[in-house]
């Protein structure tokens, strides 16, 4: 798979999830210790998220590093 749409997954999945659990990106900042302008980056695809953002983001939302960047389509 390419960075390309590697990153596009991984925008279309935080936000996803993030939507799923009902938050804003500001309640997701605040339970995460991450930036609401950061996951405002990452969702529109803006930036790239670093390597411990993606773990804490998967480890919030109890899914595998693998999911949220495309490698697989199961959540764990």
């Amino acid at each position: 798979m390419e960075l390309k749409q590697t990153l596009k997954t991984l925008c279309e999945r935080l936000k996803e999830l993030r939507i799923e659990q009902k938050m804003t990106q500001k309640e997701l900042a605040k339970a995460t210790g991450l930036s609401q302008s950061a996951i405002a980056y990452w969702e529109t695809g803006q930036r790239i998220p670093s390597a411990l953002s993606v773990i804490a983001l998967a480890e919030y939302f109890h899914v595998s590093i693998d999911y949220l960047i495309g490698l697989k389509n199961k959540q764990k």
